[in-house]
């Protein structure tokens, strides 16, 4: 029986037959470098969705972006409908690093906000990797930071079985030092109850939970349900509980850790003293023995990554665990990776580390962080490249680092099934560019066809943005921050007409998949650099290939070299497709793609599913506890967890 069950309502045409048999072949005869040079439209996701499905191998895709990944990740979910397709990115809607500015002596605290929804997905892959063998995982360039030890992570993880002699305390003790949190009111993920001698765990994904009945010492029976309300109860023999959180150290190891990172501290203290450094070397100690301690009494701390080398017994320099630590873990090297939009994907991948280790090496200098905090990092390129197995690179403009891995394993699709031809471009000066703007996208509106703008920087979008809604266009804006999840809201409101143009600069380029866009006015054309080279400008052009009146106009007073390039490639593709249609006898026909729930939407119907999840009886004295500990929140001055209560408590209310 196959793992991977591709599931479509239509089959490889045009050049996708060639291109699966191509790349399926050059795995078979153990290439380890291929290139898929798909054009957009195209349907590349399509063809490796084949390829996956031909070899039968657990995959990683790897995204430039969280918006290209939650779109692929939706994709692949509806081609594998019973494989583990699962979604990894940074868990953060808000992320502001640690770091240290010495000229001003300011010192800038990691400032952050958890996603819970993302946090659950990322412990949902895991999970499956270290169970399944038809794992499929999109993910982001952030799964190359550490992300704690998958050995460690199995082996702390337990079997709770049927009969098991194991008293409903002990229960509760072991699931504490899993970092599960005790909530007898208000259960989430990574959460646990008690109801007299039954324990409820909610898993760390979010998307199950499972029901202990203890006598007084042993389990009695064991059953899963899934989170959404009207799900079926499921008996089970056992269970593998797996920990609540990726850095987690056992017991008896934690202490040794301890132990050492002290010692560390010790003879960084020292060694600051001596270079006459006071003030550094008391603020290290401090700090340390603060993070100590929590780490003693409750087996976490924030910032708790920082000491991940010394927790997993690591040696100094040595590679963090990562994702792909946990690939290798299970599958060694037979897995496959797919790293989508590689000529962007590529360069972010290789200069990660750099960027990285020269903030923390400011916070060791000044004493803010033990010097083993450096090796709480993201992957080198070059120990990435040591943990991939087989790679496929894809894009529409592959750069000259995976053409020259790839050799003569390229794998080209240009032909568009639907016919659609690349669209047609023209250049004209920037004076006045904005009016001309504001007038074609109006042209396209009332034909019910939307438009995108693509700006230089992130003030010039929300400038454009604004004043193109004084004119009367329906728009907005979407750059880097605007939140993880709020993004495909944003493109799927553009989609369904809610809005008439998106003004944007990188996020609107690579993989979009937004067929009702005819019109993409590209300002500052003729400003070389990376927003505007050949390869970008390519990018920018794919947004309106999938629509049969595609057409772009780039602003510039002058035509540069990229500009030239970038018209004649489309010009060599237009005429190609062209061909094609002519001899096949095939009239090219507008995609129609239906308009998918978002993860946002996705996580709302979750949330609107856990009402039921209330505690049982009276309902005042419910409230009543409730409101005891929403108080007890908003004392603590944990004011997000208050109104999460506060709104559990409008909705019981209601019930």
């Amino acid at each position: 029986m196959s793992k991977f069950k591709l599931k479509s309502s239509y089959s490889p045409t045009g050049d996708q037959p060639k291109a699966i048999e191509k790349l399926v072949e050059g795995l078979a005869l153990g290439a380890r470098h291929q290139t898929l040079l798909g054009v957009t439209g195209s349907g590349k996701t399509f063809t490796m969705a084949n390829v996956v499905e031909r070899i039968q191998k657990p995959t990683l895709v790897i995204s430039p972006n969280k918006t290209l990944a939650a779109q692929l990740y939706q994709e692949f979910k509806e081609f594998f409908p019973e494989a583990a397709v699962h979604y990894f990115v940074s868990y953060y809607d808000y992320y502001q690093p640690e770091a240290y500015i010495p000229q001003s002596d300011t010192y800038i605290e990691k400032d952050a906000k958890i996603n819970e929804l993302i946090d659950g997905l990322r412990h949902a892959s895991t999970a499956s990797l270290l169970t399944r063998d038809d794992v499929l995982i999109v993910a982001s360039v952030s799964c190359i930071y550490g992300i704690g030890d998958p050995e460690e992570y199995e082996k702390i993880a337990s079997e709770l079985k049927a009969g098991q002699k194991i008293s409903p305390r002990e229960i509760a003790r072991f699931l504490v030092l899993l970092q599960y949190r005790r909530n007898d009111y208000d259960p989430r993920q990574g959460d646990f109850r008690m109801r007299g001698n039954a324990i409820e765990i909610h898993s760390p994904s979010g998307e199950e939970i499972i029901t202990i009945e203890a006598g007084s010492a042993k389990i009695l029976s064991i059953t899963r349900r899934k989170v959404a309300f009207g799900s079926t109860v499921e008996p089970l023999v056992s269970f593998k509980v797996f920990p609540a959180k990726h850095f987690v150290t056992p017991k008896q190891k934690l202490e040794l850790a301890i132990k050492n990172i002290k010692a560390e501290m010790k003879e960084r203290v020292e060694e600051l003293k001596k270079a006459g450094r006071l003030l550094e070397s008391q603020r290290i100690s401090e700090r340390t023995n603060f993070d100590m301690e929590m780490l003693k009494e409750t087996g976490y701390t924030n910032g708790i990554e920082n000491y991940s080398r010394q927790l997993s017994f690591r040696e100094p320099g040595s590679a963090p665990s990562t994702l792909l630590d946990y690939y290798r873990h299970r599958f060694g090297d037979d897995y496959l990776i797919i790293i989508d939009e590689s000529h962007q994907t590529v360069p972010q991948i290789r200069g990660m580390y750099e960027g990285d280790y020269a903030r923390k090496k400011i916070l060791v200098e000044y004493g803010f962080r033990l010097p083993s905090a450096i090796d709480n990092r993201p992957l080198k390129f070059e120990e990435f490249v040591k943990k991939t197995g087989p790679v496929i690179y894809a894009s529409a403009t592959p750069a000259s680092y995976e053409i020259g891995k790839s050799g003569t394993n390229i794998a080209e699709q240009i032909i568009r099934p639907t016919g659609l031809v690349d669209p047609s471009i023209e250049v004209r000066k920037t004076k006045g560019q904005i009016q001309d703007v504001i007038k074609e996208i109006k042209k396209r509106s009332t034909k019910s066809e939307r438009s995108l703008v693509l700006a230089l920087t992130k003030r010039l979008a929300e400038d454009i943005a604004d004043y193109l809604k004084e004119s009367g266009i329906k728009t907005t804006y979407l750059h880097s921050e605007i939140k993880t999840l709020d993004r495909p809201d944003i493109l799927n409101e553009l989609r369904m007409g809610n809005y008439d143009a998106l003004v944007g600069i990188n996020l609107l380029r690579e993989g979009l998949d937004l067929p009702e866009v005819s019109f993409i006015a590209i300002l500052d054309a003729d400003k070389e650099g990376f927003l505007r080279n050949d390869r970008t400008l390519l990018q920018i052009i794919g947004r309106a290939a999938r629509h049969i009146n595609g057409s772009v106009i780039m602003y510039g007073d002058t035509i540069t070299d990229s500009m030239k390039r970038a018209i004649s490639e489309t010009e060599r593709r237009r005429n190609i497709q062209a061909e094609f249609n002519k001899k096949h006898g095939i009239t090219p026909a507008q995609i129609k793609k239906e308009i998918r729930k978002s993860l946002l939407e996705e996580a709302s119907a979750k949330e609107e599913e856990l009402a039921p999840l209330m505690p049982h009886g009276p309902k005042k004295e419910i409230i009543k506890e409730l409101e005891a500990e929403m108080k007890k929140a908003a004392k603590q001055m944990n004011f997000e967890l208050a109104a999460k209560i506060r709104d559990r408590i409008n909705k019981f209310a209601k019930s």
